[in-house]
């Protein structure tokens, strides 16, 4: 999940977009969502758009987590067990699909000891990605491309392995964005991915469940979040075997959301709390006042507190879950 700091937005590192833009790109993304009367198709054909304009800051995963354990920890732990499920070799060839600035990537890397390619359509996440790999040592090893999801600029069958943490929620559609995963992976090999989805509790016609929904989606830059079963419909469309799935917050010994709910005090993730929450818009407020941050930054940061509740509210209710993961085959033939 890319999600983008407030402090990134006070400091006027928004990637591409100016900060004397950042009003004008808050009002065109409003528009596109169901919080103020937006279209669900339009939101799909401008999925780029709202990724690009918005949320352009920092990577932050959920992971299942064990009592004890730090969230650092888990998500490691979580970036793990993705490589174990794809079988990862030393030196194949890997695609890290949405990769935002690298961290599953330099992680995923160092652990199989494999070249991994990161997929995004973002110029500053690539170059802050490209200066994380040289401090982490893994720049001859690991590499990014700048392209849009639904059209990769590589050749049939060209990686060993394809992954996807939190990204391919963003697609506006799930089946041209894993046919196209399809026809860049070799045959025979695997993609795995951890998907956002709505699970089979959420209730379409329940008013609350479609608020929270609504929530995530705006907070969160998605186009539209899809049920578990709509993901593996959608991979065995595009030719795909799966080899199995499951919702691994089932059954997490602490939950997920944790990190994001206000009840629960961190020193790890203060920011994330009732204080540091309340430190910070008030901080955007401020700056923004003042003009050392761009008009529009504390409607970003509303999203982004929005998005918060939404997902704890989500988990609690257990409607929906970032941890949705599946690994799916390629067959060795069309006809397999």
């Amino acid at each position: 999940m890319s999600k983008a700091g407030a402090l990134d937005l006070a400091s006027g590192l928004g990637g591409k977009i100016d900060k004397s833009d950042v009003l004008s790109a808050v009002e065109k993304y409003e528009k596109y969502h169901v919080c103020y009367g937006g279209d669900e198709e339009e939101r799909k054909a401008n999925y780029s758009d709202m990724l690009l304009r918005v949320w352009l800051g920092e990577s932050f995963h959920f992971a299942p987590r064990f009592k004890g354990e730090s969230l650092r920890e888990s998500i490691k732990r979580h970036e793990h067990f993705l490589g174990l499920q794809l079988g990862l070799k030393p030196g194949q060839k890997v695609l890290d699909v949405g990769c935002g600035i690298g961290g599953p990537l330099r992680e995923i890397s160092r652990f199989s000891s494999t070249s991994v390619t990161g997929l995004n359509n973002n110029e500053y996440q690539i170059s802050r990605g490209k200066e994380l790999n040289r401090i982490a040592g893994v720049d001859r090893t690991c590499d990014f491309v700048k392209a849009d999801f639904m059209k990769m600029p590589f050749p049939d069958n060209s990686f060993d392995a394809v992954y996807a943490i939190e990204a391919t929620c963003h697609a506006p559609d799930a089946y041209g964005c894993y046919s196209e995963i399809y026809r860049v992976l070799k045959p025979g090999q695997c993609f795995a991915a951890y998907e956002w989805c709505m699970t089979d509790s959420f209730d379409p016609n329940n008013q609350e469940h479609q608020k929270i929904k609504a929530e995530i989606e705006i907070g969160d830059g998605l186009p539209d979040i899809r049920l578990t079963g709509q993901c593996i419909d959608a991979l065995k469309k595009a030719g795909f075997e799966v080899t199995w799935s499951k919702d691994l917050a089932v059954g997490s010994p602490m939950p997920w959301y944790l990190p994001l709910d206000k009840s629960h005090f961190s020193l790890s993730s203060f920011r994330l709390t009732a204080v540091g929450r309340f430190f910070t818009k008030n901080m955007v407020k401020a700056l923004e006042y003042v003009g050392l941050a761009p008009k529009g930054s504390q409607r970003v940061q509303d999203f982004l507190e929005k998005a918060a509740e939404g997902l704890v509210e989500g988990g609690r209710k257990e409607i929906f879950t970032p941890l949705f993961f599946f690994l799916a085959r390629k067959p060795h033939s069309e006809s397999q």
